[in-house]
């Protein structure tokens, strides 16, 4: 995510949760107070969004000390102290819940990324994400899905070609819409058509698309696409994928496992945030 992007959504997050002032915090602690908070991880995890913690307390207290930080990306047990930092005791209190927010659902995505990847170890097949994102969250939320192991799909509707069926269904069939893409797309972008079939599978092969995406089929027509494709385009299969059926898709043969709940169903992972006022 750009700096500023972050930054602007960060101060978002702030201003929601803070508005005018905080009517607990700021007549209990004095100004000047200094404090040093810790996080601390309730359950195993996969670490992702440290950076996003230090930058939500940074905003708020521009001389916040870092005291500790696990890595991103590091696998840790319930009790790990994964942040330290001392600073402005208010500022510490008042972005408690905001940076918690962040650091929960990315860590959550992380291990949930990990969780599938590691169910294809060792076969072709790539697990990637989808756009279902939280809308202001999602360069976030695909940097917890690449730390996890997995891999990002496009990014949005700028950045890689995907015909899907109300693409199909304005243009009057697989083989007209890649026909018109191919009329027009940059030399450096692949061409990826939604098959709901296995004749929609033949029309987009035959009009020389360079991945199929197979959209809800049953196992038998994965097996049966794959085998007619023969490496001529991609394989991605796409739709309601369950985790314990990854091992038997990828022995099918597919390139691609692509999967809206890395980032839609994702559970927020157990972390608390410890605070304590320095003397």
């Amino acid at each position: 995510m750009a700096d500023a992007h972050l930054r602007r959504l960060l101060e978002w997050a702030l201003e929601e949760d803070i508005g005018p002032g905080d009517v607990t915090t700021l007549p209990l602690v004095p100004p000047h107070r200094k404090g040093r908070a810790r996080i601390i991880a309730k359950e195993p995890m996969i670490l992702a969004g440290l950076d996003v913690v230090r930058e939500v307390f940074l905003l708020l207290d521009a001389h916040l000390t870092i005291l500790a930080s696990s890595m991103e990306g590091e696998s840790v047990d319930a009790g790990t102290v994964v942040f330290e930092a001392e600073g402005n005791l208010r500022a510490l209190l008042m972005g408690e819940r905001t940076a918690l927010n962040f650091l929960q659902r990315l860590c959550g995505i992380a291990t949930r990324a990990a969780g599938y990847v590691k169910a294809v170890k060792g076969k072709k097949a790539r697990i990637v994400d989808t756009r279902k994102t939280t809308p202001g969250w999602r360069s976030l939320e695909k940097h917890a899905v690449r730390v996890g192991g997995a891999q990002n799909h496009r990014m949005g509707l700028y950045d890689g070609v995907l015909i899907k069926d109300n693409h199909i269904q304005v243009c009057g069939g697989v083989r007209e819409a890649v026909t018109r893409m191919k009329a027009c797309a940059c030399h450096l972008h692949k061409i990826e058509v939604e098959a709901a079939d296995l004749q929609q599978v033949r029309e987009a092969v035959e009009a020389g698309a360079d991945v199929i995406m197979l959209d809800n089929m049953d196992m038998d027509q994965i097996k049966e696409a794959v085998e007619y494709i023969q490496g001529r385009a991609l394989v991605e299969v796409s739709g309601r994928v369950k985790k314990e059926a990854l091992g038997r898709l990828a022995e099918c043969g597919v390139d691609l496992i692509s999967i809206g709940a890395l980032t839609h169903s994702a559970r927020s992972v157990d972390l608390s945030m410890d605070i304590r006022p320095i003397d």
